[in-house]
C-alpha cells in the first residue's frame, strides 16, 4: 500500500505529532488525533491499539520521520509517513472530490 492509499483508506488513523500551539497557528486536519512528539514514548500502548493503517504527520515531515522510526523500533508496524499536514489535507481534499 502506498502512503497516499493509506491516507485515503477508510480505516486510516491520522496521528498529528505537532505541538498544540502549531495546530492553533496552522489549523487542524479533520479526524486527526494530536499526539505531540514529546508524548509519543508515553503513549505507545495507545498508538498500538489504534486502527491501521496509521499515518504520522507533522508540519513539514521531519518529526514524522523520527516518530515513524521510533514506532518501528518498538514493533509498531503498518505505519506511514504522511509528511506535512498540508500534504495530508491535499490528499484528503482530493479524495473528497471523487
Amino acid at each position: 500500500m502506498t502512503t497516499q492509499e493509506a491516507i485515503k483508506s477508510k480505516n486510516a488513523c491520522l496521528i498529528d505529532v505537532r505541538d498544540p500551539y502549531e495546530l492553533e497557528i496552522d489549523g487542524h486536519v479533520k479526524g486527526a488525533i494530536n499526539i505531540p512528539l514529546s508524548e509519543i514514548p508515553m503513549r505507545l500502548e495507545e498508538i498500538k491499539s489504534m486502527p491501521t493503517p496509521r499515518i504520522v504527520f507533522c508540519r513539514g515531515g521531519s518529526r514524522a520521520t523520527s516518530v515513524l522510526d521510533f514506532l518501528n523500533d518498538h514493533g509498531i508496524q503498518d505505519c506511514y509517513n504522511g509528511g506535512g499536514f498540508e500534504n495530508i489535507n491535499e490528499i484528503l481534499n482530493d479524495s473528497n472530490k471523487v
